[in-house]
């Protein structure tokens, strides 16, 4: 019986915790001040490019970090196991998760989604005469639902990278891909010929979450608000 009861324990206190979902890469270096500023500081180990672990001890006795790919984050607040994230709303578009709240705006991780060909083909190359297109994308929902909207049909074969290539290897003649600076696709050729969304970062929260332990995170959320306003002024 106080084995059993150990158990129940233990569960509980998992069940109590706190979660955050964090992707790796460019973001999650811009994620980390915004963390310091809501009062949340990850173990040291978190800073160390080459562990290999991926659950992280915070300064909070409850409140942990997960690092995982950026489109999977959305996946584990999704489903509930992680209450917390952040992740691009590139990634909440392609996915469409009805269990995910976003309630604020990181202004990180700022670009842009669009449709890119090679430069000689864009040169006499009107969008707006497109009916059919064949791109290479991670975002294949996206991508279909933008084309659709302007009666245009999209095959739209899927890759997860090395988007670029594509074009070049005779794969797609165009790509759908996100685009900060530009530089990758003038080094391979490419140039932008319509933008399809701006992309920023967001805090997402698992909805269940949100109402069944309320008192909890909506104060994070207030706290997270409060950093990115601050930052701003």
């Amino acid at each position: 019986m106080l084995r059993r009861n150990e158990h129940v324990r233990k569960a509980l206190r998992v069940s109590e915790e706190l979660i955050i979902a964090l992707p790796k890469g460019r973001i999650l270096k811009e994620a980390l001040p915004i963390l310091a500023r809501v009062g949340i500081e990850p173990e040291p180990a978190f800073a160390d490019e080459n562990s290999r672990a991926l659950k992280f001890a915070t300064n909070l006795p409850h409140v942990s970090l997960v690092r995982v790919r950026s489109f999977d984050v959305a996946t584990f607040v999704a489903f509930g196991a992680a209450q917390l994230g952040v992740a691009g709303n590139d990634v909440l578009m392609e996915f469409d998760f009805s269990e995910i709240y976003a309630p604020v705006d990181l202004g990180i991780g700022r670009c842009r989604l669009s449709v890119a060909e090679p430069a000689a083909q864009a040169a006499g190359d009107d969008p707006r005469a497109w009916s059919h297109v064949r791109v290479a994308t991670k975002y294949p929902n996206v991508a279909r639902r933008h084309f659709a909207a302007r009666g245009v049909q999209a095959e739209c074969v899927k890759l997860n990278g090395a988007m670029e290539l594509a074009p070049a290897l005779g794969l797609s003649s165009r790509i759908v891909d996100l685009v900060s600076t530009g530089r990758t696709l003038v080094e391979n050729g490419l140039v932008e010929v319509e933008q399809i969304a701006e992309v920023s970062s967001r805090l997402i929260v698992n909805r269940a979450a949100f109402k069944t332990r309320a008192a909890e995170i909506v104060p994070w959320v207030e706290r997270f608000r409060a950093a990115v306003s601050d930052a701003a002024n």
